[in-house]
């Protein structure tokens, strides 16, 4: 028996006729029996049908299924290639950059080395020119004790001569003094 023989629709179950026999089944519930199985056999087949549709289906999204997990495989295995590349990427990028860091502070503190010894140079010469200012300064001082010293030895005019109290004539003119005077000349 193969499976051509038993492919039975519902319609045929329906069409299907027997021959009448003496003592034979009855009629009414032959047909109700088969209108039972022409139903049964409709439900099954779409039932069929309808496991065929879900088996298409789930097959398909198997496939996309395999499909999109291939493709994640790929994607992970780029990534940690990726991640790699990056990683190695980054410790040569941080190499340079603690290179030049390293050259620039070299760099700034050899400048600042330099600018700490002109800044020394630059104190000592101040301090040499305080030292010759402080000297200078001494000098003019002593001078100007000498000058106050001398005007202190001059004596003082007679407040009479000014007035007029005695009609005295005024001495002379005679050489003026050089230390008269001194403080109030310019």
């Amino acid at each position: 028996m193969n499976d051509e023989i038993f492919r039975l629709t519902p319609v045929d179950v329906r069409r299907m006729e027997f021959p009448k026999a003496m003592r034979g089944y009855d009629q009414g519930r032959v047909d109700d029996f088969r209108g039972q199985v022409a139903d049964e056999l409709e439900r099954l087949t779409r039932v069929n049908q309808d496991l065929d549709s879900t088996v298409r289906s789930l097959t398909e999204q198997l496939r996309a299924f395999r499909d999109r997990d291939k493709a994640l495989n790929d994607a992970l295995v780029s990534a940690q290639q990726l991640r790699t590349e990056v990683r190695e990427q980054s410790e040569r990028e941080a190499q340079l950059v603690l290179r030049e860091a390293r050259s620039e502070a070299d760099r700034l503190v050899q400048g600042a080395q330099m600018d700490a010894m002109r800044f020394a140079d630059q104190i000592a010469l101040l301090a040499r020119m305080r030292r010759g200012y402080l000297k200078q300064f001494r000098v003019m001082l002593e001078r100007q004790l000498a000058e106050i010293a001398a005007e202190e030895d001059v004596p003082d005019p007679d407040p009479s001569i000014i007035i007029g109290g005695d009609a005295q004539e005024p001495p002379p003119e005679s050489a003026p003094n050089p230390r008269s005077g001194a403080l109030f000349r310019g």
